[in-house]
Order: structure tokens, then sequence, then C-alpha cells
């Protein structure tokens, strides 16, 4: 499934998120395991949204794992080691007004995502995440006998 995601559309930041989470209870995905990709999808779509002039999304869901790239169009993250500190941030004026730009997002994506790759340049910034799934990872887990 591909999103595109506009610059500072805050309005519907949390659409990719929201019909994420959608897609995985339906699989019957557990409570934790939706939980864990949300909040790492989210925090991906929130920073294209405001650190980026607008980019997409494509959500893979597999047997075995869920992944999902974000694809963005410029600036680019100057120093990687750095974006990934807790309370770094470059967020604009705009996006701390809205409540955004606290210096959370790359860390708590590498906290929640199993695998989570990315490149930047003054092009844009390629943000890969993925999520393995586990047997105890859905509500109804068969019983072994």
């Amino acid at each position: 499934m591909d999103f595109q995601i506009e610059r500072n559309d805050i309005a519907n930041a949390g659409t990719v998120s929201s019909l994420t989470k959608r897609h995985l209870k339906k699989r019957g995905l557990s409570r934790s395991f939706v939980k864990r990709v949300t909040i790492g999808v989210y925090e991906a779509e929130i920073n294209v949204v405001i650190h980026s002039y607008g980019g997409t999304a494509n959500l893979n869901i597999e047997n075995d794992y869920v992944e999902i790239e974000f694809k963005d169009v410029g600036p680019g993250i100057e120093c990687i080691s750095t974006a990934m500190q807790e309370g770094f941030s470059t967020a604009s004026p705009y996006a701390i007004e809205n409540g955004f730009g606290a210096g959370m997002g790359l860390p708590n994506i590498k906290s929640v995502s199993d695998e989570m790759y990315l490149d930047s340049s003054e092009d844009g910034t390629t943000l890969r995440i993925r999520f393995y799934i586990k047997d105890e990872d859905y509500e109804n887990k068969p019983i072994n006998k």
C-alpha cells in the first residue's frame, strides 16, 4: 500500500499509522505488536510531515514481517548520528507550536523496530523499518498439545 505525505500537513498526520493499525488488527495481530508498529510508523510519518518537503510511505505486510518504507524529498538529515540522540531536534517553529519536534522520533523508531535502515542526503531521506511477526504476536495463538 502506498501513501502520499504532504509537507506541514499536521491535520492529516497520523493517517498512515491509523491505516496501518487497522490492517494489522484485521490480521489478528496482538495489541502489543500493533502498538509497537503503530508507534514506529507514527513517529516516521510525523518526521516526514515536519522535516521534509513531502514524501511517500509504502506498507508491506507479509506472513513473517511488517515493513514500511518512508521516502521524502530534502532537505535531508545533516548528521544521522546526531539526529539519533534523544532530544536533538531541527523542528521548525511551526512544528514546535503544534506540539511536535521534541527530538524523540528517530530514537523511538529505533527502540520499537526490529530493523531500521536510514539513509539521507540533501535530496531526501529513506527510512525503512521492519517488525518481525512471531507466533506470540497473534491474538489467538494456536495451543500446541
